[in-house]
């Protein structure tokens, strides 16, 4: 069963959206948006890059102790980012739950 994309407005009142796992962890987190278009054709953006591994940009900070994913769109703008894992391994694995869970993923609207 694919995860769930969920559809949010933030304290500043911006469109946000999430992609939760299966288990409810958030595993991708979007900017904000003026419009919830924006943020529907961002959801619509993750769902068609998820399962492009070279559209997953992997860092790590300066002292190697903390690693996270950006997922990027064909113009190389940034669609959505990780939490901070502890590990390469960690990321690795946030990474193959975002291709596995965002294509089917249902979006839940919680801004209506």
């Amino acid at each position: 069963m694919p995860g769930k994309f969920e559809i949010f407005k933030d304290k500043r009142g911006e469109f946000r959206f999430r992609l939760k796992a299966t288990n409810g962890e958030v595993i991708l987190a979007s900017e904000g948006y003026k419009a919830k278009t924006g943020a529907k054709n961002g959801i619509a953006s993750v769902q068609k890059n998820a399962a492009s591994a070279d559209r997953f940009e992997k860092k790590t900070n300066a002292k190697g102790t903390s690693f996270t994913f950006a997922l990027k769109a064909g113009n190389q703008q940034v669609i959505g980012a990780s939490e901070s894992y502890k590990t390469e391994k960690a990321r690795n694995a946030g990474i193959a739950s975002v291709s596995r869970n965002a294509p089917g993923a249902k979006v839940v609207d919680t801004t209506v």
